[in-house]
């Protein structure tokens, strides 16, 4: 196992650049994952990481050794606890950190039937809980227009707990084009639609066409869609979180299609 004590190493250097770099996560096509629990989820969808990254202590976890057992073949490293701790974005890291390559998707939106697409969503923390959402309600696509936070940053892979291994997510979509690719009814979510959500056929091919948390959806999405649709309320708020919103029309959707 190769030791690092220096902040001036040069691997270290660059993972440190990869961890805050939106950009170079993207033309390396890689990124960290940081936690037992993601690390988990990566090898239950039967991928390996490149590189694991352990803290001093980690090998008195035995989650951890679990975990280490299932990884064949790849280095780990040992980070003493300064530099983990500055390569960690949690608040109390759990001594395990990996490099992996981002799963890279081949499903166009022609081949789907349940899914995504997303508008300029800018908070991660919402984007890692529709993502999540997606992922237990059985979405097999999610697209992401460019407008979009970047879906592999950190704070994204901790919000969405795992959800990005069940998912083919597709980022920097042109939308318009998606939606005129895709083949069943899009529906699009608006404080202004006249048709509730719950008066909807959820059944065959659909996608929810999700927007921005404060302009919503942009006119041109939105006169792609087959419907506006909006999500009754009663009580005395204007809207709903964009997270939220989404997690309902979703599983609303699985309700409809369990009942089928």
């Amino acid at each position: 196992m190769k030791l690092i004590h220096s902040k001036d190493n040069s691997f270290y250097k660059e993972l440190l650049k990869l961890s805050g770099s939106a950009r170079l996560r993207g033309k390396l096509s890689q990124t960290i994952l940081d936690g037992v629990h993601l690390l988990g989820a990566y090898l239950d969808a039967g991928m390996q990481p490149k590189h694991v990254l352990l803290n001093p202590s980690a090998l008195d976890d035995d989650e951890i050794t679990g975990l280490l057992d299932r990884i064949k073949g790849v280095p780990v490293t040992q980070l003493d606890e300064k530099l983990f701790s500055g390569l960690s974005d949690l608040k109390t890291p759990t001594g395990l950190m990996a490099l992996i390559d981002i799963p890279l998707p081949d499903r166009p939106i022609s081949h789907c039937r349940f899914s995504l697409l997303l508008e300029n969503i800018q908070d991660p923390g919402n984007l890692g809980s529709m993502l999540r959402s997606a992922a237990a309600a059985g979405c097999d696509g999610v697209f992401l227009s460019s407008g979009c936070t970047d879906a592999w940053s950190p704070k994204v892979l901790r919000a969405a707990m795992g959800g990005h291994f069940a998912l083919q997510i597709q980022e920097l979509q042109d939308l318009q084009d998606i939606a005129k690719a895709f083949t069943g009814v899009l529906l699009a979510t608006t404080l202004k639609g006249k048709l509730s959500l719950y008066e909807c056929d959820l059944n065959g091919n659909l996608a929810f066409l999700i927007g921005n948390e404060g302009a919503g959806l942009s006119c041109e999405l939105l006169n792609l869609a087959s419907q506006e649709i909006t999500i009754p309320m009663y009580g005395k708020v204007e809207s709903l979180n964009a997270a939220a919103a989404t997690a309902i029309c979703l599983f609303e959707a699985v309700r409809q299609r369990r009942m089928k």
